[in-house]
């Protein structure tokens, strides 16, 4: 064979850990260890560098800045005070823990994980298994699906959408192994009974054939058998009239050496040899001699056919003496007709199809990787909609380019045909050069270098090998392509509710370090001590910020496209709102302190106050950030029942920390009467009422787009 030849077509090949179903054979050794595929598959997944995920670049990245940013504002503020202010030197140090204590999020770390971990169980409950935590958001930055096609774009259940005939070409309707459907020519049911070559036709596919068909307990219907040989039997309960099966009296068992099956019937008090097999072995022995016009007329047919991706099955008979009871191989090699030809695909899932559609309007590109043959995936992906319908590259081809032509073949074409599992690992390599996120779809032991390397390595959960299960990031309990764009869906949804609990939790610091900062800069009494504030960074981030882990996906988000890799944690936007925000709140209780002092209040009921302002204050702004960009009071305003209730558990809490003793002992809280209470009511409203306008003249105004 040519040594370009695709290892799925080396047919003089037995491969290493290929278990023999039946037979006996002499081989010659041409590899061992390293050097055979098995062994070059093991190389390649121990050579595989694990990617790390967008999430960990970027909170690693935001964590190393915003520690430097404390300690060095630490530092000064403690410089500062000592030599412009008359503070103590214990005093003031713990100030400026104070100060650390309020800048650091301590409770970000710990809502980010619930965040993920509620968005693995979504996606459990979606039938996609992901594996680790990161991956949740990861898949909500995939800019490329590298997927399979049969059984992930496709049913995996063959079906006859087409019968050829010597005069006559059927259409066949209805898809799956269900028979529901008919048999139509020129628009109208074909009469079985009126057309002797179509019962023959039928009679030949349904008596020389092992499978058959069943409803199982759910009334569903399952084959029994070989795809190829059910699908022939769903075609055949397609006729207006029932076909019988006939009774064998002697048959030929089908075996890949000669690529047929044959039967000895009895058929209207005749007796027939019934063979189905491959086209090209059946025009060999029906005599159709190469370059004859009945033989091009054939392989015209099957060319046709062909390019619309399906598979062609032929049925012939023979007619034979009434005192022949046995058969072999010599009986069939020679007058046989043939009756016609059966065309096959694996139909396309309908909602693989939408999914599709929904990937290009999100930005992501589809490529379809196949064994198949060229063909036959161009004329699939012309369905699905991937690709031009046109264009498709094969794995020989990949094999034969440069490293910066794989990168550009990469990027050019969308469909993949006849490909190794070393070429999945090239192009998920090469795409990833590009600067995309990609995810790899695989099933097999040989699939795993390149699930390991693919930024999400999705395996089938159904016919995936646990090699290939153990190498990716995330697990298809149907085998579904649906799934995993589902499973992109729910990655930006959790994303974007990232995104708002950091706008919603870090005001919270930022007012508290301002708080600090100006009672350091101004030499005046510290308004929370360090408890307090520690207080009040768990409280807003273990309760009511657990609230935006719920808000669902919001209108547009899968119309936009996926973010770039390198998008920072906190855009140009997010950093002026968390600002704007902080001295918002921190402005509001410095002018309430001042007042408040000012008019003799104990310290510790200004201390009380200004706990539940700044917790009030980030209850309101929570409903501020259940949308970014948005209008908060909407038609879905109470769609998230989780926000109102931490509200309420937040509230009560509250008023255990104002009036229950034992609170009062450990954060150093007063009970306070009732019209305190006014106080952080009308700043929480305030806030709110502010943001608001913010949102609206930054939508409006300024014309201000998300880039993330």
């Amino acid at each position: 064979m040519p040594e370009d030849t695709v290892l799925g077509d080396r047919i003089n090949m037995v491969f290493s850990g290929t278990s023999i179903a039946s037979g006996s054979g002499l081989g010659v050794v041409v590899a061992i260890g390293e050097e055979t595929e098995i062994g070059k598959i093991n190389t390649s997944m121990a050579q595989v560098e694990e990617i790390q995920t967008p999430l960990l670049k970027q909170t690693a990245k935001f964590g190393k800045m915003i520690s430097v940013v404390i300690l060095f504002g630490a530092a000064a503020m403690f410089v500062f005070g000592y030599v412009f202010h008359d503070y103590e030197a214990a005093e003031l140090l713990l100030a400026v823990i104070g100060l650390a204590v309020a800048a650091i999020p301590e409770g970000l770390p710990a809502i980010l994980s619930i965040i993920l971990a509620l968005g693995v169980q979504t996606m459990a409950n979606n039938n996609a298994i992901v594996r680790n935590l990161p991956s949740v958001e990861t898949l909500g930055a995939v800019s490329v699906i590298c997927s399979d096609k049969t059984g992930t774009l496709t049913k995996n259940e063959m079906t006859v959408t087409s019968l050829i005939l010597r005069d006559h070409e059927f259409d066949i309707t209805g898809t799956g192994y269900a028979p529901e459907g008919q048999i139509i020519l020129d628009g109208v049911e074909a009469d079985v009974k009126a057309d002797t070559a179509l019962n023959h036709f039928l009679t030949c596919v349904k008596t020389v054939n092992e499978a058959s068909l069943y409803k199982d307990e759910e009334g569903q219907w399952v084959m029994n058998g070989e795809p190829t040989e059910s699908c022939l039997v769903t075609l055949v309960e397609k006729a207006n009239e029932p076909i019988e099966r006939l009774e064998l009296l002697a048959k030929i068992p089908f075996d890949s050496a000669y690529k047929y099956m044959a039967g000895l019937v009895e058929f209207n008090g005749e007796r027939l040899i019934y063979v189905k097999g491959a086209p090209d072995r059946l025009f060999e022995m029906a005599g159709l001699e190469i370059g004859s016009e009945e033989r091009a007329y054939w392989e015209k047919k099957m060319s046709q056919h062909a390019s619309m991706g399906k598979r062609m099955i032929g049925a012939a008979m023979k007619k034979v003496g009434s005192d022949v009871t046995t058969i072999d191989h010599e009986d069939v090699q020679s007058g046989l007709t043939l009756l016609g030809l059966a065309g096959i695909i694996d139909p396309p899932r309908e909602e693989a199809i939408v999914s599709v559609k929904e990937c290009k309007r999100a930005g992501i590109v589809v490529k379809m990787i196949t064994g198949d043959h060229k063909d036959t995936a161009i004329a699939i992906g012309k369905e699905l909609g991937i690709g031009d319908g046109t264009r498709a590259i094969e794995g020989r081809e990949l094999d034969a380019m440069t490293p910066e032509e794989l990168m550009q073949a990469a990027i050019e074409y969308d469909v993949f045909a006849r490909t190794s599992p070393e070429n999945k690992l090239q192009l998920v390599q090469a795409l990833q050069e590009h600067g995309h996120i990609c995810a790899m779809t695989g099933d097999g032991g040989n699939d795993a270098p390149a699930l390991k390397r693919a930024d999400i390595g999705v395996a089938m959960g159904i016919k995936g090998t646990e090699v290939s299960k153990d190498a990716s990031q995330m697990v298809l309990v149907d085998d579904n392509f649906n799934t995993i764009v589902s499973a992109v869906r729910e990655g930006r949804r959790v994303y974007d509710n990232l995104k708002k609990t950091i706008l919603f939790i870090l005001p919270t610091n930022g007012a508290e370090a301002f708080l600090i900062f100006a009672s350091i800069l101004f030499g005046t009494m510290m308004p929370l001590t360090p408890v307090q504030i520690l207080w009040v960074n768990m409280i807003t981030a273990v309760t009511i910020s657990l609230a935006i882990a719920f808000e669902k996906l919001e209108k547009g988000t899968m119309d936009r496209p996926p973010r770039e890799p390198e998008t920072k944690l906190l855009s140009g936007y997010y950093i002026f709102r968390i600002v704007f925000v902080s001295l918002l709140i921190g402005g509001g209780i410095l002018a309430m302190n001042a007042d408040l002092i000012q008019n003799g209040y104990d310290q510790a009921v200004v201390n009380t106050v200004t706990l539940q302002v700044l917790v009030l204050a980030q209850l309101f702004h929570l409903f501020n950030c259940r949308s970014e960009r948005n209008f908060a009071l909407t038609k879905d305003f109470f769609t998230n029942k989780t926000a109102f209730l931490v509200s309420g558990l937040l509230i009560l809490i509250q008023l255990g920390v104002t009036y229950l003793p034992v609170m009062n002992t450990i954060l150093g809280t007063v009970p306070i009467s009732a019209e305190y209470w006014i106080i952080p009511i009308a700043i929480g409203l305030v806030v709110f009422i502010i943001v608001e306008i913010e949102k609206w003249v930054t939508r409006k105004v300024i014309g201000y787009r998300s880039k993330r």
